[in-house]
């Protein structure tokens, strides 16, 4: 199943690149732009916190190891997020090294004040599928800011 999961986790980096290769048409003053209807959020900002994410669940939570979050005030343009993303890519392979033929097996483990009970698989199901979430917003967000959104899905015609 391990090697499943990096096939599927081969797509989903291609529909990040197609995002990342997208935002980069779009001028560093718009990435860095707040968004009203996204809570003031910017694409940059979102990109962050879905690299964060992987970040919190898969080395905070599975691995129980304390790596730093990327700070927004960091992510000056998108060569620097594109960066970033390469660090989550070393980090999830770390992730299904370490579970590897146990992604099934459910692991218990403290996150924040209670404790969680969950499967790497479901880990690893979690923070891709967060990220294509925000991909849609990321998209919206260019939309609102008067650009037409790129095909950046994992079959694109």
């Amino acid at each position: 199943m391990q090697t499943t999961l990096l096939h599927q986790y081969q797509l989903v980096i291609g529909a990040r690149i197609a995002l990342l290769d997208y935002c980069g048409t779009i001028s560093n003053d718009d990435l860095l732009k707040p968004v009203p209807s996204f809570n003031n959020e910017s694409i940059i900002s979102m990109l962050t916190h879905v690299a964060n994410c992987y970040v919190f669940w898969l080395a905070h939570y599975g691995m129980q190891e304390k790596r730093p979050f990327f700070k927004v005030s960091d992510q000056t343009d998108i060569a620097v997020v594109t960066q970033s993303y390469e660090q989550v890519n070393l980090l999830l392979n770390e992730f299904l090294h370490k579970y590897g033929q146990a992604l099934n097996i459910p692991v218990t483990l403290p996150r924040h004040d209670n404790i969680l009970t969950t499967t790497p698989l479901e880990v690893f199901t979690h923070v891709t599928t967060h990220e294509f979430h925000h991909k849609g917003q990321v998209l919206n967000m260019s939309r609102q800011l008067g650009y037409i959104p790129a095909d950046t899905d994992v079959i694109r015609g």
